[in-house]
Order: C-alpha cells, then structure tokens, then sequence
C-alpha cells in the first residue's frame, strides 16, 4: 500500500487528490507544522534527509517533490489515463511544460510575496521596523507583485483556451498545478479579474475525488470552502 507522508496545509494535498482519481488505496501519515516557525517537524527528515512534504513511500521506493510523485504515480497506475499518449503531440508537450512551470515559473514569486510580507509583520527592533517594512514594499513594488501579475495573466490567457493544461482532459499537469492557483485564490491574489484562473479552481474543486482527498487529508487552508 502506498504511504503518503501528509503534512497539513501543504502541496501534499494534490497527491491525495491524484490517488483518489487513480482509485488507488492508501495509507495517510500525518505530520503537523510548527506553530511557530510554520516548518515541517523534524521526523519527517526520517522519511526523506530536506524533511519536507510530500513523500510517498510506495514498498521500498520512496520518492519526493510533488511533480515527480504525479508523474511517478500516473506512469506507473494511471494506465493510459492522466498522460498524453503520444509523446510527439501537443498536449505532450504541454503536459511537460506545465508540471515543470509550476514549480520552476509561478511558485517563486508567489513565495517570496508571502515571506516579504510576513518580514513586515515580524517581531524586530522598533527602529529597525520602518526600514524592514521600506525594503520589503520596494522589492514587493518593482519586483514580485509585477512577476506574479505577468505569470497569472499568462496562465489566464491560457485557460481562457484550453479547459484543461494538456488537451482536453485532465491530466498529471492539473494536480501539479492545482496548488499554486487554489492558494492564489484563497488568499486574493487571483480575483475576479482573473475569471479562467477562478472558474478553473472551482471545475477542479468540484470533482468528487478531489472532495474525498480533501476530507481524508484533514486541515487545508486553500479547499472550496474557504474560496468564494
């Protein structure tokens, strides 16, 4: 049976997601951050040496990262389903674009957003807070905000096209990027502005596994329910 090494509130929740749409039986291990530092705890570095989350143990493989979890689970059990067949066509190479886009173009700004503002709120020298709080809105200004705005209007463009990333079912490429864009809805960094981006969460999110991964999975911070 595969072991999901489950850490609350995190990337891990697409691979439930994955499992539910393979049909496949599963074990969950839960793991909870830290109140305070918002980390992984320190046991999962018995599971994999970074201690992050997801990692699957699947008998005596285990892998980590979630985009080489998808393909790693819909290579070996989707059968013909979840993966373009023809590794000439289009939707191939769509289907590599967006599981390697997802994490390599669109999550570094949506990262950095959330860590220069968590430094404007932190606890520091009250001298020093007005200066913090001056870096953190100047590279937010001419830097991050910018590069998220180019990639959801990118990504906006795309899905007002295309009902799903590669071709016209729902493949590895939708649970990779589904993380990325339920989060940016959830927070109001995707809004009415961005309609596709919006309509295309909620089609996922309605989908009878994805509802059963997230009751299994527990606490999640970006499901429906906390999206309008």
């Amino acid at each position: 049976m595969i072991i999901v090494h489950h850490l609350n509130n995190s990337r891990s929740q697409r691979v439930l997601w994955l499992l539910e749409e393979l049909g496949l039986p599963y074990e969950i291990k839960r793991y909870e951050r830290d109140p305070k530092t918002i980390r992984a705890p320190k046991t999962l570095r018995d599971v994999h040496p970074l201690g992050k989350s997801p990692v699957i143990t699947d008998g005596d493989i285990n892998v980590a990262e979630s985009g080489a979890i998808i393909d790693y689970l819909v290579r070996r059990y989707a059968k013909d389903r979840l993966i373009p067949q023809s590794d000439d066509s289009a939707a191939f190479r769509a289907y590599q674009y967006w599981m390697h886009y997802a994490e390599g173009s669109l999550m570094p700004p949506l990262l950095m957003r959330m860590l220069f503002e968590k430094v404007k709120t932190s606890p520091m020298p009250f001298l020093i807070k007005p200066v913090a709080k001056m870096i953190s809105d100047k590279v937010l200004q001419t830097f991050i905000n910018p590069e998220i705005k180019l990639n959801m209007g990118y990504v906006e463009s795309y899905l007002g096209d295309h009902e799903w990333f590669a071709g016209d079912h729902l493949s590895g490429a939708d649970f990779q990027m589904s993380f990325p864009l339920e989060a940016s809805v959830a927070t109001g960094t995707v809004n009415s502005r961005y309609p596709n981006i919006v309509n295309y969460v909620k089609r996922f999110q309605t989908r009878e596994a994805y509802l059963n991964a997230l009751e299994k999975g527990g606490d999640y911070a970006y499901g429906p329910v906390n999206n309008p």
